[in-house]
């Protein structure tokens, strides 16, 4: 019988041969900020359990490396997440000297090849599952519901970034709090105003190229020299018009933050609302005049719900985009999680930045996989209304 390779099971196995044999698996250090010692899996783990361990990957990698069952990829991928999350908990207990409240272990470069590759593994099965909307959401639930259950049990108190967090919980939901207001208000002003602006681009051909380009050149300015442009003329509106600062509005802080993300969301917004509206089928917009609908009727009843679609995507271009920019925030004293990534940069504490980055990944993850799945329901119903 001829064995017959997955190709993109070749690099997966690549690197999870790489990981598990090269790449240290976790990393032990006397302190926060000292250099760390690297563990190997079976250095970092009880012997009969690192055992387990190298046999699962392995395994798995053999299993995503040769042309198998759709089922079996999936058995193996989830398995072997499932491994890798419980005993790196584990690995911390295991290397953590008893009563001694200052070391550190965390995951190393070995343990995150190993869930990006099982990760990459279990998505292409997903993909070619070709899971409807709602399977792909429910399988979310699934592993928030998984992440959840490890954070309350206890099984992740030894590692590193779990004690940073201990020792920060109150700040660390207040600038959580923070974080996703940004990105939210940000994005809802964006629509408040966007959408409007794109219906008048639309309909006005003249106005549109000028909107554009404007916005444009707004996307090109880094976001830090945007905050930095926006603290002089936030911090004169503060000191002189009656009212502003009592509302928030100063140079630093929240003010110059939202404005940036604000105006850094409004060409994903205009842009798509214009496409959307523009690639209306004309037959209906015909069909609506012939039943005596008001532009009004029309825009609202027949080019809004078929064109929400492709506004919804520039949406989902916006939260993504807006959830990582407000990580940015924390250098204007705007807050989010980005104060926890500079303290963590400014002390050299890489958990510390990991509290920050590791919730910001998660958050954009979780906004892209709900986005797309109501994206792929609305332009299901286009195509529906479109043929019927």
């Amino acid at each position: 019988m001829t064995l017959r390779f997955d190709k993109l099971g070749v690099v997966i196995a690549a690197i999870v041969a790489y990981a598990a044999l090269f790449a240290p698996f976790a990393t032990f250090r006397a302190n926060r900020i000292v250099p760390g010692q690297a563990r190997s899996i079976l250095e970092a783990l009880p012997p009969a359990l690192g055992m387990v361990l190298v046999a699962v990957v392995i395994v798995a990698a053999i299993v995503a490396l040769l042309k198998t069952p759709l089922i079996l990829r999936l058995a193996v991928s989830v398995v072997a997440l499932v491994a890798l999350s419980v005993l790196i908990g584990t690995a911390g207990g295991f290397l953590t000297p008893a009563g001694n409240t200052f070391a550190r272990v965390a995951p190393a470069s070995g343990f995150w090849l190993l869930i990006f590759a099982f990760t990459l593994l279990l998505a292409d099965v997903l993909t070619r599952l070709n899971l409807s909307p709602w399977a792909r959401v429910g399988v979310l639930v699934l592993a928030a519901v998984a992440i959840a259950v490890l954070l309350v049990s206890g099984s992740w108190d030894s590692l590193s970034i779990l004690k940073e967090y201990a020792s920060r919980a109150d700040s660390f939901w207040a600038e959580a709090s923070k974080h996703v207001s940004l990105a939210l208000g940000s994005l809802a002003g964006a629509v408040i105003v966007g959408i409007p602006l794109g219906v008048l681009c639309h309909r006005v051909e003249k106005l549109r190229a000028g909107v554009l380009n404007v916005l444009n050149i707004i996307q090109t300015i880094p976001s830090i020299a945007l905050f930095g442009l926006l603290i002089a003329p936030l911090g004169w509106v503060a000191v002189h018009v009656p009212g502003a600062a009592a509302i928030g509005i100063r140079g630093i802080g929240t003010a110059p933050a939202f404005v940036a993300l604000f105006l850094y969301s409004l060409l994903p917004v205009v842009a798509n609302t214009v496409v959307g509206l523009a690639g209306v089928p004309r037959a209906a917009n015909d069909a609506a005049r012939g039943m005596g609908m008001t532009d009004r009727q029309r825009l609202f009843d027949v080019e809004f719900p078929l064109a929400f679609p492709v506004i919804l995507t520039g949406i989902r271009i916006v939260l993504v985009q807006n959830i990582g920019l407000a990580t940015i925030a924390a250098l204007i004293g705007g807050g989010g999680f980005g104060v926890f990534v500079f303290q963590g940069v400014g002390q050299t504490a890489m958990d510390l930045v990991l509290l920050g980055a590791l919730p910001t990944v998660a958050l954009a993850f979780v906004a892209a996989i709900i986005l797309d799945a109501v994206i792929e329901m609305t332009a299901t119903k286009r195509r529906i209304v479109e043929t019927a």
